[in-house]
């Protein structure tokens, strides 16, 4: 239950991003637009109040958008790259100035907890940092030419806009991912964000504002629609968005990734995990032991990269389970923007109600539930989104186990040989994130072999969970296939040209065809 200080701290936190009782839902990045859709009401899972109200986007404001965000690209594409990093530049001082306002925002819109609402932000600010140093990176290849006096290279042209879906659990870091690398690429960006916490968004909006302003950046560069799934649908299906990136489950995923396919676009699928560590009997176990319990319950387990399944060894399985337990008993649950709060709620209701019923039918399967899987009551917990992180026996072929529950639920499965170790962690639909703890070096270097870990993640001696914006983040199979982030995942964002220049004055051709009139 907060108190009027804290209603006081918040006001202030929500009057210095600018955010209103009632918002608008619709923003070409200098200015915003009346949208003319349903109501939507943002409430904190952290105490059920209601934080403000936002006016959806509708079809003929969507149109209007668009035609803005086409104009905008004419003109954004042919500002120099160097130029376009600097402007992305002082959107990370923003950033950093804003941190601590955006931070508290974070955490009581999607009810992660303060430090994790906090680290959201700081990705923010070092993706705009990686993406400064890529706009003068943007590098092509030069090949040789089979023919004489003939030079062939390769080049990388902006692709247009960028449509931008992102889930409620990371409601401003991914956007960040995307719309930093696009913009820096010369693309524009239409950004989507999850009706559930959409009053992040317009804080994002509003904290850029005056760069944009400043830079005299066209209308139309950065652009917000507050929407929801016909919104997303729209973007999908749109052919003048020739990239969605798209956060979230497998299903909208597929949905998302089907629509776009049959209009031959393409798209950045970041979905579902089903991550597991497999500790070893060679495992640091005090060092595993803390990975495990922020992997699989910090954020409330509603991470992609959230620990779901634990694979042990037989010969350690018991001792480490206990110590499992005595860890799990001492988290502290409560408001996301106390000070010593381990665990905030899950984001509503139904994401409580999708807890319970794995339980239960975990429990059918033929599951054991160890601790915790508990909905709390009481005055702390009024708004009806806490639950005790619970810790579960099973067997990796139940059906449930083989699912992704967006929940902090823990699966505790046993190996005999690492060879099976190996088989459990990749016996899954999904292929996101692992690890291994161990201080074996044949056993870590089996996992991250071609015979190891199928993820596209695969750490040793840390977590699953909380990767650096320096290494392209994105997973296989089910997780869609995506690279978001670092590395070389600019590419994504951009059309590749090869070119072929003839200096000569003859005109062979390739393969020593003859062809002479």
């Amino acid at each position: 239950m907060a108190t009027n200080n804290d209603n006081y701290e918040l006001a202030k936190t929500l009057q210095a991003l600018a955010l209103k009782r009632i918002n608008k839902g619709i923003c070409t990045g200098t200015k915003w637009y009346e949208a003319k859709g349903d109501r939507l009401d943002s409430y904190s899972p952290a105490d059920g109040e209601l934080i403000g109200i936002v006016n959806q986007v509708g079809k003929l404001e969507y149109e209007k958008m668009m035609k803005v965000a086409q104009e905008a690209f004419v003109s954004w594409r042919m500002v120099p790259a160097p130029r376009r990093g600097e402007i992305v530049r002082q959107m990370g001082e923003e950033f950093r100035r804003n941190k601590e306002a955006l931070g508290k925002l974070v955490s009581y819109e999607c009810g992660k907890i303060l430090q994790e609402g906090l680290g959201e932000v700081q990705e923010m600010i070092d993706i705009c940092d990686f993406a400064v140093g890529l706009s003068r990176q943007l590098y092509g290849l030069t090949m040789h030419s089979e023919r004489p006096k003939h030079r062939m290279y390769e080049q990388w042209h902006p692709l247009g806009i960028v449509g931008v879906i992102s889930a409620f659990n990371f409601p401003v870091a991914v956007w960040s991912w995307n719309t930093m690398l696009a913009l820096v690429c010369g693309d524009v960006v239409v950004w989507k964000p999850s009706e559930k916490t959409p009053l992040c968004a317009i804080a994002c909006m509003n904290i850029i504002a005056e760069v944009l302003k400043r830079n005299e950046v066209p209308e139309g560069v950065v652009n917000l629609v507050i929407g929801n799934a016909q919104t997303g649908e729209l973007m999908s299906n749109d052919k003048r968005i020739p990239l969605v990136s798209a956060t979230g489950s497998t299903r909208m995923g597929k949905l998302v990734g089907t629509a776009v396919a049959q209009r031959l676009g393409r798209s950045l699928l970041e979905l579902g995990g089903n991550n597991a560590i497999i500790i070893t009997e060679n495992a640091d176990l005090d060092m595993a032991l803390r990975a495990v319990l922020f992997g699989a319950a910090g954020t409330a387990g509603q991470r992609c990269t959230t620990t779901r399944r634990l694979i042990i060894k037989d010969s350690i399985y018991n001792q480490f389970k206990e110590k499992l337990e005595r860890a799990y008993s001492q988290i502290q649950i409560g408001h996301p923007l106390e000070e010593g709060v381990m665990v905030g709620p899950l984001i509503d209701k139904q994401a409580v109600k999708m807890f319970e019923d794995a339980i239960k039918e975990i429990k059918e399967e033929g599951g054991k539930l160890v601790c915790g899987g508990q909905v709390l009551k009481g005055k702390m917990y009024e708004s009806g989104c806490y639950v005790t992180p619970c810790i579960m026996e099973v067997k990796n072929y139940f059906k449930k186990v083989q699912e992704e529950t967006f929940a902090p639920i823990l699966y505790l499965l046993k190996y005999s040989r690492f060879d099976e170790a190996i088989q459990i962690q990749n016996d899954v639909p999904q292929g996101l994130s692992s690890a291994i703890f161990s201080r074996n070096l044949q056993e870590t270097e089996r996992f991250l072999s071609a015979e190891g870990s199928d993820c596209g993640i695969a750490n040793i001696n840390i977590g699953t969970s909380g990767a650096e914006i320096g290494g392209a983040f994105g997973g296989e199979k089910d997780t869609g296939g995506g690279r978001e982030s670092g590395s070389d995942a600019w590419k994504a964002y951009m059309r590749r040209q090869t070119n072929t220049i003839n200096y000569g004055t003859e005109l062979p051709l390739a393969q020593g065809i003859k062809f002479d009139v």
